[in-house]
């Protein structure tokens, strides 16, 4: 299966945007990370941040390959062709996730709390987080903490039907939010407001949902001769 490029932009650019929304969510847990075992450098607090990457590409490539998984026994073009449809349905959800304030959409969240809760009895072996490696096992888990960002983009992961592209999403996603979320943990610096500036929201908020939109339409738009090759090459695949 084709580089899925649409998808892993969009991802890389919704953890850039939603930096913002994970230091509001979990700068309780990356400040934390700070005052554990008195490490204050900026590599003891990329650490856990790197952890929490591997977690979004572990759960990335897990999702990908059932989804794979399934269409390999249904064996039905049509309906691999409807999960890609998905795909751009879901960066749509995520462009309007970006962009909404008032957390209307926050239920997009809901779906990994149970699997949160089980996953929280994980922590106490790895308590206090005084060495390398528990800093990065912990990382993993916090990873996997339920988020509206990190779930609806685990569903388009899933959607993609492709452990390769669901890790590469996953981590690009993951990538985006470490500018952020390593300063914070290494401070407690709450930074990165210019994100939360209108103008910053609407760019990169529409930038994911004209990825979004052109995933949808880029089947009929491949019929364009002009369009065929730069389509092909974002990874866009024609109707079955």
């Amino acid at each position: 299966m084709p580089t899925d490029w649409l998808a892993i932009g969009a991802a890389l650019l919704a953890g850039l945007m939603g930096g913002v929304h994970c230091a509001a969510m979990c700068g309780g847990i990356a400040t934390g990370f700070s005052a554990m075992g008195g490490n204050r450098g900026w590599w003891p607090a990329l650490q856990p941040n790197l952890g929490r990457v591997g977690g979004y590409v572990l759960a990335g490539a897990v999702a990908g390959g059932i989804g794979g998984g399934i269409l390999a026994a249904a064996r039905s073009p049509w309906l691999a062709f409807g999960a890609r449809m998905l795909v751009g349905v879901v960066l749509v959800l995520v462009a309007l996730r970006l962009l909404d304030r008032s957390g209307r959409l926050s239920f997009l969240g809901r779906p990994g709390a149970v699997l949160w809760q089980r996953l929280r009895v994980l922590q106490r072996p790895l308590l206090p987080a005084n060495t390398a490696a528990k800093r990065i096992a912990l990382g993993v888990l916090w990873g996997w903490m339920p988020c509206g960002l990190s779930t609806t983009l685990l569903a388009a992961a899933w959607l993609q039907a492709d452990a390769r592209n669901g890790a590469l999403t996953m981590a690009a996603f993951g990538l985006g939010t470490l500018p952020l979320m390593v300063s914070l943990t290494w401070s407690g610096a709450r930074l990165g407001q210019w994100l939360q500036r209108g103008r910053w929201r609407m760019a990169i908020g529409g930038l994911v949902l004209a990825a979004g939109l052109l995933t949808i339409a880029a089947p009929w738009l491949m019929h364009i001769p002009a369009l065929a090759g730069p389509l092909a090459a974002l990874g866009c695949l024609p109707p079955p």
